[in-house]
Parts: C-alpha cells; structure tokens; sequence
C-alpha cells in the first residue's frame, strides 16, 4: 500500500505534518538512501524512510476488541485517576479507544495504535453501523417504536436510525429491551434519543460495530482482531 511521504512521517508521530512538509522541501528526508524533496511522493511500508537524521522506524500495529465494563472511562488516562479502557488492555504499546461509550455504557469498543484507521472510522463521513441494547424503564408502544424508526430530530437534525427491535417487554415490572442501531456518533445520542420521548434508559450495552461483535467475551475480557477483521475493517471505510 501507497501513501504520500508527509503523512508517513506524520502518522509515525516523528513530527507534524506540516514541520514534516517543511524537511522534505529543504531537502532533509531520503527514501531508500536519495533525498527526495518533492512533496505528494508516495512511499510504500517496506522503503526506508530518514527524516533529518533519524531513521523512521516501521510500527507495529495493535487492535483489540473488548467488551468494556460499567465504570470505567473511554479514554488512554483520566485525570480524576478512574480506571480507563486502556488500563484493561495487556499491551506496551500506546493504543486508545477509537470513539467513546458513556461511563455507565458497557460493551463492544476497539482500541489500537493504527491512528489511520482511527480517523477513518471515527470520521462522520464513514457512517459506521453501531448496534445497542437498551433497558428502558417502560413497555414501549408501538406509537414510540415508530417515531424512533422514522427518525427524531435531536439538535436540529434527524437521528440516524438504521434499524430498531423490540427484544422483550415486560409489563410487570414496566421494562423492555430494544435493540437499535444508529449510523452516526452524536454523544449520549442514543440516551438522547428516549430522553425526548420522555424514557429513561436504565441500562445501555453496544453489541455490535460494523461487522464485529462481542461473541462470547464477557465483561472486562477483549480479544486481539484477525489480520482479516481489520482489513475489512479499512475496506468497510474506504468504500464508504
């Protein structure tokens, strides 16, 4: 795969785009040993690449599925030192969550240290699927059901509603579950949803992301992503 130089040198975290811009034009990086100085030239992941000196090291890419437990932060660190996503993960490399879910939201979230891939699922323009499970605290009816399916307008702007079941109610404790999956990545937005239908949601899961699920992990266990997975994954988006 091709890419240009000075987005290679600034995915590597070596430098900014624009500083890495900058060196290439004055002269200061070599591909395979010849300076190039011309920006837009494209790289392949096998050329070795100095910039100013330092030989950009090839990264080894992470990717992890976990199903996130309630309490704990969507984040690589929180100041108030609550327990983070990042913290369940046995790794060394740097990775962080790609997207967010509520400090009480369980579930399905990726983390990884491929930044590409981050920006391009977390981009609103890649309309990923995302798939949740929804404790309300009443039996829906079908005059609520279908003003979710048709869309609620939250902001000035139609939810996107891809798709949304009634899993189970239950009239005798005035429960039910709901299953919906949205194609955008509003904050609290699914919450937001039956706020404005005047219900509240007294537990959240998201059991699917795009083509992934949880399978058969169960709170606080993640799994790493097949070399398959995380090509569809980038295929998923670039064809979007």
């Amino acid at each position: 795969m091709e890419e240009r130089l000075q987005k290679k040198i600034a995915e590597s975290g070596i430098t900014s785009r624009r500083n890495a811009e900058k060196l290439i034009q004055e002269g200061k990086v070599l591909v395979n040993g010849e300076v190039v100085a011309k920006l837009g030239t494209k790289v392949k992941d096998k050329d070795e690449i100095i910039v100013d000196g330092e030989l950009l090291e090839k990264q080894s890419y992470e990717y992890y599925l976990l199903n996130k437990p309630r309490g704990v932060i969507s984040s690589s660190s929180d100041e108030k030192g609550r327990k983070t996503v990042v913290d369940l993960i046995e790794t060394e490399a740097r990775i962080y969550p790609v997207g967010r879910l509520d400090y009480d939201t369980t579930g399905l979230i990726l983390l990884t240290n491929d930044g590409k891939l981050t920006n391009l699922l977390t981009h609103p323009k890649s309309k990923v699927p995302k798939t949740y499970l929804a404790k309300i605290n009443k039996v829906l009816t079908m005059e609520e059901y279908h003003k979710i399916k048709e869309g609620i307008v939250i902001d000035g702007r139609k939810v996107k509603v891809k798709n949304v079941k009634i899993k189970k109610k239950n009239p005798n404790n005035n429960t039910s579950f709901v299953e919906i999956t949205i194609i955008e990545g509003r904050n609290h937005i699914v919450k937001r949803l039956f706020e404005s239908l005047k219900i509240d949601v007294i537990k959240l899961t998201r059991t699917n992301y795009a083509f992934l699920d949880l399978g058969t992990l169960r709170s606080y266990e993640y799994r790493t992503l097949t070399k398959d997975e995380v090509t569809r994954l980038y295929n998923y988006v670039r064809n979007k």
